[in-house]
């Protein structure tokens, strides 16, 4: 009766459209129902809490991500690193949440955005919770790759709106500045396609990170950066209120900060438009950042007296957190280049381990230092998105020990999370 009223075909192909839809999908869902469950983070003074217990994290970068989900043959290493994330213990994953008019752009032009690589984010946020990864998502960045304050003050210029073709009128062109505030709720408003979830809902996301790297070099005094920083972190809190919410600061001391002279890696790091203590300050911001780079710092001096140095700009900040900010600190880049002088893979670790003993030390003293992150990780093959600090820590058996070592003992530092006991318990036995 069905194939005479002429149904049965499209009955038959609606179905199998379903079938398709299920094996493409069908695994992400179950998965992603049947994932740990996870909790909104939140800011205790200096501390990070989740469920009541304390949160240290052992994080690391992978800006490459939504990048990777685009394209149905880069997108298994989303999962691929995700999943190795999880197994060696890391809990936080850095990654953008931009991509500006560059090569498989999110934002095409001001407000208007490529579905497909929306979705490319979409997979990532859902990954990451199936696997118990939270995510830091960066909004733009301050540098030129992903497109960046370069691409938004473009198109301000193209559509013949903008104040000046300098990069800093970013930060005080009131055209720019909508612009960015347009970005940022479509992105806190997105409802995920697969999770079903709006971002801003969703408790798999960290945080927000305002901007990569933010600079300001016309204006030294840092005032138009602190004013840029006020308005937009108002308005992210204005849409959601569940996120933490951090700048992206490098971490150097302004032109009026006595730590300026004694703990800046050179003056000129006071004159670049931003104060640790000055922006990071601001209500609205819950926790505090810093970069780690002492090969960009200081090239010609001996790895010795970089490690030294690396250990004082972090106590320095860890202090600050306690004393002044009464905010969590978090060092969400820190690493070395392969093409540091006299480099061996060897001084590397010794990089990695001064770093995670100063985060270590400051959890034992119930201090402000709450976590860290590599810049970067990467999975086998990506050799094209390497920038002389990547490496893939399973490919050396000593790497990944130190860094599946501190996962441990921070867990026995804050008391294992549910969502990560059991997995954790194996891991660490495998460690003694």
């Amino acid at each position: 009766m069905v194939a005479g009223n002429g149904l049965f075909y499209p009955i038959i192909g609606f179905a199998s459209f379903l079938v398709l839809i299920y094996w493409s999908f069908g695994d992400l869902w179950v998965n992603y129902r049947n994932g740990p469950e996870l909790s909104f983070v939140q800011r205790n003074g200096t501390h990070f809490m989740v469920d009541g217990r304390v949160f240290y994290v052992n994080g690391w970068n992978s800006y490459w991500l939504m990048d990777h989900a685009v394209d149905h043959y880069t997108r298994p290493r989303v999962r691929e690193m995700l999943r190795a994330g999880a197994k060696m213990g890391l809990t936080v994953c850095r990654t953008w949440a931009f991509n500006d008019g560059a090569y498989n752009a999110l934002q095409i032009s001001p407000g208007r955005y490529d579905e497909r690589v929306f979705r490319a984010l979409d997979h990532v946020i859902a990954e990451a919770r199936k696997h118990g990864i939270r995510l830091l998502l960066s909004l733009v960045n301050n540098l030129l790759p992903y497109g960046g304050k370069t691409q938004y003050v473009k198109w301000a210029w193209e559509e013949g709106v903008g104040l000046s073709s300098s990069n800093d009128s970013f930060f005080y062109d009131p055209s720019i500045r909508n612009y960015f505030k347009n970005h940022v709720k479509a992105l806190l408003t997105r409802r995920n396609t697969i999770t079903g979830i709006q971002y801003r809902d969703d408790p798999t996301i960290f945080a927000w990170e305002l901007i990569n790297e933010p600079r300001c070099i016309s204006d030294p005094s840092g005032n138009t950066l602190q004013d840029w920083i006020e308005e937009m972190s108002v308005f992210v809190k204005s849409i959601d209120k569940k996120h933490l919410l951090t700048i992206g600061l490098e971490g150097f001391y302004g032109p009026k900060s006595p730590k300026r002279l004694t703990v800046n890696p050179g003056e000129w790091a006071a004159n670049l438009g931003s104060d640790f203590i000055r922006n990071s300050k601001i209500s609205t911001i819950d926790f505090a950042t810093v970069h780690i780079y002492p090969d960009q710092w200081f090239p010609e001096q001996e790895l010795d007296e970089k490690l030294k140095y690396v250990s004082k700009w972090m106590v320095s900040h860890i202090e600050d957190g306690d004393k002044e900010l009464r905010k969590p600190i978090m060092f969400t880049e820190f690493g070395l280049s392969n093409l540091s002088k006299g480099f061996q893979p060897s001084q590397r670790e010794r990089f990695y381990k001064i770093a995670y003993d100063v985060i270590y030390e400051s959890a034992q003293k119930n201090d402000s230092g709450a976590g860290s992150f590599v810049w970067q990780f990467l999975v086998g093959g990506m050799e094209e998105y390497n920038d002389d600090y990547g490496i893939v820590p399973w490919e050396s058996p000593s790497m990944y020990r130190l860094i599946t070592q501190h996962s441990c003992r921070l867990a026995i530092s804050q008391g294992v999370l549910p969502s990560q006991k059991e997995h954790l318990k194996e891991l660490c036995l495998q460690r003694r």
